[in-house]
């Protein structure tokens, strides 16, 4: 396995950790039910964790791919800041998640507090993840980039309209 193959497998889970342990949170605050909370609190870790290993393969996969038809060096480094973003945010996420669970196993008066702290920081993780994602995935997936309906050749293809 390559750093381009790992780094696919492994650059999943730090978006959708942090879409599910979002939403966890938010059903954990509404209910009050601590379980949820810690389990998105694990959530959150566990995609700092994988964003660490996605952070780590980033270069080998670049170096992999960089030279490909239809891959350009500008569209990798877009989706490198915007990575080095994300896990920037996700280290914090996952530090005050840790926070979070021991104030929550100590019945601390700050949980609450920390919380909200948590659920502000994986508000802006979701938008991150989403730029990073779509980013990622305009590296390979020509379809969803902006300039999709232009040819290896530089040709713009025309739009078939079949009259009936």
């Amino acid at each position: 396995m390559n750093d381009a193959h790992l780094h696919m497998v492994v650059n999943h889970f730090p978006i959708i950790g942090t879409i599910f342990g979002f939403g966890i949170l938010i059903v954990g605050l509404v209910l009050k039910n601590k379980i949820l909370i810690n389990t998105s609190y694990v959530l959150f870790i566990v995609a700092g964790i994988f964003g660490a290993i996605s952070m780590g393969t980033g270069e080998g996969a670049e170096e992999l791919v960089e030279d490909m038809p239809n891959i350009g060096k500008q569209i990798i480094h877009e989706h490198e800041e915007l990575a080095e973003k994300l896990a920037v945010l996700l280290y914090v996420l996952s530090g005050m998640s840790l926070a979070g669970l021991y104030l929550n196993f100590k019945n601390h008066v700050k949980a609450k507090v920390v919380s909200f702290l948590i659920l502000g920081i994986a508000t802006a993780g979701l938008f991150l993840v989403q730029k990073v994602g779509t980013s990622g995935g305009k590296i390979r997936h020509t379809e969803i980039r902006a300039n999709a309906d232009v040819t290896v050749n530089g040709s713009v293809k025309q739009s078939e309209e079949h009259e009936d």
